[in-house]
């Protein structure tokens, strides 16, 4: 890794860097932070957290719009020592009560308007507060104008914790992934390699950092490999188009290639100075992949990854990058496919369950050692609960789920949640959630729902109920009714049947 005793992902980043002048990031308005400057601030910022009681490993969250000051926090909470908890924008107040509750931080970072809401939370488990907004103001950066930024790092082990993620499963709350530093460090370290990333590299980065993709992708690759980013707010496909013509890498979800290809401005010429696009966090279809290639005359490298492990698996830099395919295991990850029931390694072309093992794989869920436990196997092989298989080449395949899981845009959505929502409006006897192809999202939300007969429940009246209740990304895309949920001789609704029977209502 790096020959700094401190493991501390923050001293492996920066420890041995020379060229401190070079550009790290660059803003759509014009604001140029060179490594110096990212160095200098998450030092002002890591003297905030210690003048506000953070110590090494309190946990500190943050919802907040997505800025570069807002990516200073995250280094700054690792370069002192403590856990970086992003937290989706799109969670409600009743969401967060959960997260806030469950981590316990010692400090919350959110946006001013939400300050109100946020500090009741906070006074739960004794947080303090401060606020962040769009532009990168609020009283941290206040606080952090009049800081010093000279700060030791904190020393860290390699085994101790640098974030924690909270991912949704198909039972039960959401889990809290336990990432250490060297989870972090190699994962990343592998992918600069793996992609070929160097110093001249720009990268166009429009995803939101509250994510694996771009927090840890996206963030960490760029800074290991001291190339630069263009920092967009979101997703902006003719903006993006223009960037092309200097930057050289685009990461993205199947939402960002299938926007993109709805521009005519998008074209061999207009993506000529480019040198990679990969996607991943939801499955790109084949035919979404086709289509960028006879546009652009480049072939989308997608990978395979999750909140627990970082990234798993990629198709190759020279080679096939096979459509519908997720490529091949990373240096030093080991990628198997077994019986679900048995746990026997299964022959190759065979489908069953992915499991993974390596340096990327998470520690463990935060408080849940049971749950822990009961996820990886004796041999420390984590059971991911993707089902796939490995084809004679060996390039891996994700086929589908074991657990009825929804990823949506790259954010998974735990159908149980959205079930009760909609089983308590007036008028529904029962709903069913299931992800179905989606070319924008990878997977819609698609809520089917049998009502009262003598009840007026329409699609707007659901949508209209759960407004509010749920995190945009949650709600359905689509409400279908029916007179009855499929099920099967012990009366669990065959949600299988239910994706198959909607396969293709997405489809143009």
């Amino acid at each position: 890794m790096n020959a700094s005793a401190n493991a501390n992902l923050f001293s492996r980043l920066f420890d041995g860097l020379t060229d401190t002048g070079r550009l790290a990031i660059e803003t759509t308005d014009g604001a140029r932070i060179s490594y110096a400057d990212l160095i200098a601030q998450a030092g002002r910022v890591a003297n905030v957290l210690v003048a506000r009681g953070v110590k090494p490993s309190d946990r500190v969250a943050a919802q907040t719009e997505k800025s570069v000051e807002a990516l200073v926090l995250y280094l700054a909470t690792v370069r002192a020592g403590a856990v970086y908890l992003p937290l989706n924008t799109a969670y409600t107040l009743a969401e967060l009560d959960y997260f806030i509750g469950d981590a316990e931080p010692s400090l919350i970072v959110c946006d001013p308007s939400k300050a109100e809401g946020i500090g009741k939370l906070a006074g739960k488990v004794n947080a303090k507060v401060e606020t962040l907004d769009a532009d990168g103001k609020g009283s941290l950066t206040e606080a952090a104008a009049k800081a010093s930024p000279d700060f030791v790092t904190v020393a860290r082990a390699g085994d101790d914790l640098a974030a924690i993620l909270y991912t949704s499963g198909t039972t039960g709350r959401s889990k809290g992934a336990m990432l250490t530093h060297d989870n972090l460090a190699s994962n990343s370290l592998s992918l600069v390699e793996y992609w070929r990333f160097t110093k001249d590299d720009v990268l166009i980065h429009a995803l939101p950092i509250y994510h694996t993709h771009g927090l840890f992708v996206a963030s960490n690759v760029t800074l290991f490999a001291r190339a630069s980013m263009i920092f967009l707010p979101k997703l902006d496909p003719e903006l993006i188009i223009k960037l092309m013509q200097r930057a050289t890498v685009l990461m993205g979800v199947p939402t960002f290639y299938t926007r993109l290809l709805q521009s005519p401005n998008l074209s061999k010429d207009s993506t000529s100075h480019m040198r990679l696009f990969i996607s991943g966090s939801a499955p790109l279809l084949a035919e979404t992949h086709r289509e960028w290639s006879a546009r652009t005359g480049h072939a989308v490298l997608e990978r395979y990854g999750m909140t627990e492990t970082n990234m798993n698996t990629s198709n190759p830099y020279d080679g096939d990058r096979v459509p519908g395919a997720v490529g091949f295991p990373l240096p030093g990850v080991s990628v198997r496919v077994t019986d679900p029931e048995t746990g026997e390694e299964m022959a190759r072309d065979s489908i069953g369950m992915i499991e993974v093992k390596g340096p990327n794989v998470f520690k463990g869920y935060w408080r849940m050692p049971e749950k822990t436990e009961a996820e990886f196997r004796n041999d420390g092989f984590f059971i991911t609960g993707d089902l796939g298989k490995i084809d004679p080449r060996g390039y891996v395949h994700i086929i589908g789920r074991g657990k009825d899981l929804v990823i949506s845009g790259g954010f998974n959505v735990y159908p149980k949640e959205v079930e009760n929502e909609i089983d308590a409006i007036p008028g529904v006897v029962e709903s069913a959630v299931i992800g179905v192809p989606h070319a924008d999202f990878g997977e819609g939300v698609t809520a089917v729902v049998v009502k009262d007969k003598a009840a007026a429940v329409d699609e707007a009246a659901v949508v209209d109920a759960l407004d509010g209740r749920l995190a945009k990304f949650k709600m359905p895309k689509r409400v279908i009714f029916v007179d009855d949920l499929p099920r099967n001789t012990m009366g669990k609704v065959q949600k299988n049947v239910l994706r198959e029977s909607y396969k293709d209502i997405y489809r143009k």
